[in-house]
């Protein structure tokens, strides 16, 4: 839900029409799916990525699919990522190297590629802008230096 500037939350009329609300709930729905679908992509192909697709389709999905969110969120691997990026704004610092990496292995075939020279500054530029950002982001809470995170033990 998102959070208005007195603390409330954003609801849906319920005044609306609602032929309305039903096509809003399937532009969010075909938004969860499709951002989903890139994630899945993202996973394949190391050039796409597929964190930023996971939160988008967590986002979309909590404003038209509460069902698909709660998987995700309660996705072993993913839903913790969800869940640090939502409350902490946080990237864990094993991301931030990955991402890093990756940005540098494209500048580096795209130095070799036949591409203008405007298009390669412009992405360098924009890869740069991403990887301060990045790196600007907090880490998630409970993480060492050692980049594993600190779980409480299973009883």
């Amino acid at each position: 839900m998102q959070s208005l500037a007195n603390g409330s939350h954003w609801r849906p009329d319920s005044s609306a029409d609602p032929m309305l609300q039903h096509t809003q709930m399937l532009l969010w729905r075909a938004l969860a799916v499709l951002a989903l679908l890139m994630a899945v992509i993202g996973v394949v192909l190391p050039v796409m990525p597929t964190v930023p697709f996971l939160l988008l389709a967590a986002w979309a999905a909590g404003k038209g699919w509460p069902a698909l969110e709660a998987r995700m969120l309660a996705h072993p691997i993913y839903g913790p990522a969800i869940l640090n990026w939502r409350e902490h704004g946080a990237v864990p610092r094993k991301a931030k190297w990955f991402a890093t990496i990756a940005m540098a292995g494209s500048a580096t075939m795209l130095w070799f590629a036949p591409v203008p020279p405007w298009v390669r500054w412009a992405v360098y530029a924009t890869m740069l802008t991403v990887g301060t950002w990045l790196w600007l982001r907090p880490e998630p809470p409970g993480a060492t230096s050692n980049n594993v995170l600190v779980r409480p033990e299973r009883v």
